[in-house]
């Protein structure tokens, strides 16, 4: 697990006109809740998270956020954006107990699609179903992604949840709900099927 740090500085003024003075101030106003303590209004740098933002570490993965030299171990919950500015506009953190399973949303990295025997064809469209899962375990256990290997992908295959190789104690509480939740995550079908599929459903549209 990478070592992933945000500054901060703890605030004491709360309210709309508040945090409307920090945005002015090129900050952001967010919020730091769980655990044992009380929830803590802080403030960031707008510049400095916007840049660390971009990164897809900083949606899942344990951050750790430095608040006035206290360093804490959280999970960003919750980022409010402006409607079309480059603005951020609020932030939510949740504190995270090194000893107590957690629930995060883990992007998922497609590799070797395009040297595999569907992704070499020209007539087969793969699709990905899901761009990120969610799973169960310790904060320390919690990767910043999770690899799909799709060297062996052909035609008319499907990749289900059940299929992705997890690391050692990370676990998708999805599957514990029965068969019907174990949902495809890639789907290669042949385009050729696709397109006749969708010719026939226009001429019935037509003959309406």
């Amino acid at each position: 697990m990478s070592d992933h740090t945000i500054k901060a500085t703890s605030r004491n003024v709360e309210g709309k006109g508040a945090s409307r003075r920090l945005r002015r101030s090129a900050s952001i106003p967010a919020i730091v809740y769980g655990g044992n303590a009380e929830p803590q209004p802080i403030q960031l740098d707008h510049e400095k998270i916007w840049l660390a933002q971009q990164n897809e570490w900083f949606y899942s993965s344990i951050l750790n956020l430095d608040i006035d030299g206290q360093v804490q171990s959280v999970l960003l919950r919750d980022m409010q954006r402006h409607p079309f500015k480059q603005i951020i506009m609020h932030l939510d953190f949740q504190r995270v107990n090194a000893n107590e399973t957690l629930r995060a949303k883990v992007p998922l990295h497609f590799l070797n699609q395009d040297t595999s025997p569907a992704g070499r064809s020209a007539e087969v469209v793969v699709t990905h179903e899901l761009n990120e899962v969610e799973v169960t375990c310790l904060p320390r256990d919690l990767p910043e992604f999770i690899e799909v290997d799709l060297s062996a992908l052909k035609v008319g295959d499907i990749v289900h949840l059940s299929q992705l190789k997890l690391p050692a104690g990370v676990e998708i509480p999805e599957l514990k709900l029965g068969k019907e939740h174990d949902v495809a995550v890639v789907i290669a079908k042949h385009g050729r099927v696709e397109a006749a599929a969708s010719d026939e459903g226009a001429a019935e549209d037509d003959q309406q």
